[in-house]
């Protein structure tokens, strides 16, 4: 095998372990963001929030779930407030969240 092939493979397998951990790690913020701000509506159904991992209770909403529910929960929808009333979260604590519940609802989807 040639240098510049054996290269080009590590290369590669390099950036696949790097992409695999950066969505892990993205994940688990999205699990601590979501506990911090999600879960107190999310967990229960608090005024018709839609329960996390309750599929049932997402049919019927956007197949375009990230960047639908991403933007609710950024700008606030129906009875959610913009960003769940956490002032102090960052588009990416708040799309990491989002991930995370779309993941645990739905691990069968991909994401958009």
């Amino acid at each position: 095998m040639s240098k510049s092939i054996a290269a080009t493979i590590t290369t590669a397998v390099l950036l696949a372990v790097a992409q695999g951990a950066t969505s892990s790690e993205r994940l688990d913020d999205g699990k601590r963001s979501y506990e911090l701000i999600c879960a107190k509506c999310h967990e229960t159904g608090v005024e018709g929030a839609p329960v996390a991992g309750n599929q049932e209770d997402w049919a019927g909403r956007s197949h375009l779930w990230d960047a639908v529910l991403t933007e609710h929960a950024q700008k606030g929808y129906l009875k959610m407030p913009a960003r769940g009333n956490a002032g102090h979260a960052t588009d990416y604590d708040i799309g990491a969240a989002a991930e995370y519940m779309l993941t645990i609802t739905h691990p069968e989807m991909a994401p958009d």
